[in-house]
């Protein structure tokens, strides 16, 4: 039976798999969610022995059942392969009391590359078997890893252009330095005076004007996401889960139907979403740890039933978590209401004009899956700091913001940790966390992310990534910055609509 997709804010609005990969986001500004749930035996006594490919093969099938078997495994070992660094391709590590989830071993050095290098196979393939002939303009605003990731996957791609929005001023140097670099003739990358959320609202705004959908296709071109809220980047992640559970069974961490956390450090609630999907599965998981810095938004929401983003904005040591409006959550209130698209659209449309809603207490009394905490800058440093010390292991600040919430909720079961950014993404925060400068010779002197990158390989012994070798030196190549109300023009100018 076909897994079909239909829309948040209108469940007549059905789609087949590869129709809503393509679209990205729903006319209607709703998100796309299986009609029906998908069942999947998940059988450890195989699972624990399969590979990553074997494992992201078996899920992509079962939810896009519209492409076939085959075309899955070409997908998969085409995005799976050369392109990381370690051929486990997500390894699981212990660290001290809890297991770590490694999502960085791609190009890119972040999590989001575990989806992002297929996506860009599922487009085209979706493009093929819809019979769609105009070129498909991935429009996507990134709070420093998403936009990177999203690049490195579509640059050149054929019948493809990418356009990219990021924060200037709320970025890592070594995060802007990655994306004004990229390569790739259907590649632009935009900076603009503004955070993630105004970025992310005019970008949604472009996706739900009729107008410009409308120029758009008169110009032989058609948006698509390739940020979280496409359920084609949604869905891969849901195998990571599934194979950290396979992997602590076959290191004799737990037995087979034992129940697990995932601490899973959070801003648009598409990663835990995917740890929530693989539970829906079957994944024998206790609570999902919904980990965030000072932008606690998510935190305040689980612990009140309360989601208000009236609230000052941070900029952090972990910036791809600073994010007031978390995208994602809306599939997961959708299915609190008994997928009740008119109650779903009510509460975002309040978000949308007040700036808050507030989900009901039966509702609420349905979030027992999760669990949440947040972090403060001084506790993210602290806990880079111990874990060195007592492991020798190095964290980036988001998976330390997962750890520490970890340790403040301290629950009984097995817990694995999910990291997802290289320490070498964010080398200054975590070198002053592991080495204070006033620690530090004058010969390991380090201020800035590219010098201190020397200084904390040397302290640390971590290896250092081949994606960040000559990064530094590389060819700036985009240059363009707008302010928040010209982002669509700079988008028309670009595509040469105007």
């Amino acid at each position: 039976m076909t897994t079909f997709y239909h829309s948040t804010r209108n469940k007549n609005n059905r789609k087949t798999a590869s129709q809503a990969i393509l679209q990205g986001l729903a006319e209607d500004g709703g998100l796309f969610v299986p009609v029906n749930f998908p069942q999947l035996d998940l059988d450890f006594k195989t699972l624990q022995n399969a590979t990553y490919q074997e494992i992201a093969t078996l899920v992509l099938k079962t939810f896009f059942d519209d492409f076939t078997e085959s075309e899955i495994r070409t997908m998969v070992d085409a995005a799976y392969g050369k392109k990381f660094d370690q051929p486990e391709i997500a390894p699981l590590k212990k660290v001290g009391g809890v297991h770590v989830l490694e999502l960085f071993h791609g190009e890119t050095l972040a999590f989001k590359d575990m989806a992002l290098s297929i996506l860009p196979h599922l487009m085209q393939q979706a493009a093929q078997k819809n019979g769609v002939t105009r070129e498909i303009v991935i429009l996507t605003a990134t709070s420093g890893d998403t936009g990177k990731a999203a690049m490195a996957g579509f640059a050149d791609v054929p019948q493809t252009k990418i356009i990219v929005f990021y924060p200037k001023n709320g970025v890592s140097p070594i995060q802007a330095q990655q994306m004004l670099t990229q390569q790739g003739g259907n590649v632009h990358v935009v900076g603009i005076d503004g955070n993630f959320d105004q970025a992310q609202t005019a970008v949604k705004a472009m996706f739900n004007s009729t107008e410009l959908r409308e120029k758009m296709a008169q110009n032989g071109k058609q948006f698509s996401s390739a940020n979280s809220m496409n359920i084609g980047r949604l869905i891969p992640q849901v195998a990571y889960y599934i194979y950290a559970y396979a992997q602590m069974v076959k290191q004799k961490q737990i037995s087979i139907g034992e129940e697990i956390n995932f601490s899973v450090p959070t801003g648009n609630f598409g990663n835990i979403l995917a740890a929530y999907y693989a539970k829906k599965l079957g994944l024998p998981v206790h609570q999902l740890i919904c980990a965030s810095n000072k932008n606690n938004v998510l935190t305040d929401f689980f612990k009140s039933g309360r989601y208000d983003k009236n609230r000052a904005f941070h900029v952090t040591s972990s910036p791809s978590m600073d994010i007031l409006v978390s995208s994602n959550l809306e599939r997961l209130i959708f299915e609190l209401t008994k997928e009740d698209d008119q109650a779903t659209a009510k509460l975002l449309t309040e978000l949308s004009v007040d700036g808050h809603y507030e989900i009901t207490a039966p509702m609420q009394d349905k979030l027992k899956d999760f669990v949440a905490g947040w972090a403060s800058e001084d506790e993210i440093i602290q806990e880079i700091k111990h874990t060195f010390e007592e492991t020798h292991y190095v964290f980036d600040p988001h998976t330390a913001v997962a750890s520490s919430v970890y340790h403040q909720l301290a629950p009984t079961q097995k817990t694995v940790v999910v990291s997802t950014a290289s320490p070498y993404k964010f080398p200054a925060v975590v070198l002053e966390a592991i080495q204070p400068k006033e620690e530090r010779t004058s010969s390991s002197a380090a201020d800035g992310d590219f010098s201190a990158v020397a200084a904390l390989q040397r302290i640390s012994g971590l290896a250092l990534p081949e994606a960040i070798r000559g990064l530094e030196t590389a060819t700036v190549r985009h240059h363009t910055t707008v302010k928040v109300e010209q982002m669509q023009s700079e988008v028309e100018r670009y595509l040469g609509l105007s």
